[in-house]
């Protein structure tokens, strides 16, 4: 079991990082680094680590491997914005493309599935806080 504060209340240490498989982590580094506002922190070998240019949000490791992707995305990605469609012309010009020409509206959610440019699957979602 975890460790507990003295009030029952779990104490979590853990933090989140989120790791993408691709063929060039180099070429998508400044793809996701534009898209999300993030810097390259470093990288090793086949690694590539993205973090925030400013405030607080997960890193992102960009993981090279052989193979291609193949099928969807088990998880992907969201990106909130308040304009969808001007994000996804902005997330274009850098390289992604609409997976679907649609904006797909579902439980009064709206959002546009789209494809960076080694075919990862992400959304970008409309929000207010945007």
């Amino acid at each position: 079991m975890g460790p507990r504060a003295r009030s029952g209340a779990v104490t979590v240490t853990a933090r989140l990082e989120l790791v993408l498989d691709c063929r060039d982590p180099d070429g998508l580094a400044q793809f996701w680094a534009a898209a999300l506002g993030y810097r390259q922190q470093g990288g090793a070998a086949n690694y590539r680590a993205l973090v925030p240019d400013s405030g607080d949000g997960p890193k992102l490791i960009l993981q090279g491997v052989d193979e291609p992707k193949a099928t969807k995305n088990r998880m992907h990605l969201d990106i909130l914005a308040g304009d969808i469609e001007a994000e996804a012309s902005r997330l274009t010009q850098l390289g992604a493309r609409r997976a679907r020409g649609e904006v797909v509206v579902e439980h009064g959610m709206h959002w546009i599935v789209m494809v960076d440019p080694e075919g990862n699957e992400f959304c970008i979602c409309r929000s207010d806080d945007c």
